[in-house]
């Protein structure tokens, strides 16, 4: 099913600019290019946002389950057309429509993100996503992103 063999964090890292505290996608475990992704997060009790959010019971907020989404997202696409890890590129995370929060994410869970290229329309990818915990919908939602050359 998958093109492409599970990508471990320092995989990641090699794609995704974000790094500690940002980088929030843990291991890619299957990528078919032009068409989906399935990626995790390790969600631990060390999470920077958790003793604000909330210190009385720990959950980690739903902009940063999106954010992680998009991730994942940005895998596939790197995975998907090569071309745009030139130097100086960077992917932004552009719109999110139909977000949809079902269940809170707290220490301890695994969030898995199921994630479908939709689109690509000149430089802009659209995709649908779910990050599931224990087979149950915490949130879904489509994404959009671009890719932009940074400016020097």
């Amino acid at each position: 099913m998958s093109n492409a063999p599970d990508m471990d964090v320092f995989e990641v890292m090699k794609h995704l600019p974000h790094r500690y505290p940002f980088l929030l996608v843990d291991r890619v475990l299957e990528c078919t290019p032009g068409e989906s992704v399935v990626a995790i997060k390790n969600v631990t009790i060390n999470e920077p946002f958790f003793p604000g959010h909330f210190p009385q019971r720990p959950v980690m907020p739903g902009v940063l389950i999106m954010e992680a989404m998009a991730q994942a997202s940005g895998m596939l696409a790197y995975r998907t057309d090569p071309s745009l890890e030139q130097p100086g590129s960077l992917y932004f995370f552009v719109g999110m429509d139909k977000v949809r929060f079902k269940r809170q994410v707290e220490p301890g869970d695994q969030l898995r993100f199921e994630v479908d290229l939709v689109r690509t329309k000149r430089s802009i990818w659209m995709f649908s996503g779910r990050a599931l915990v224990d087979g149950q919908v915490a949130a879904s939602g489509d994404l959009m992103m671009t890719v932009r050359m940074a400016e020097a």
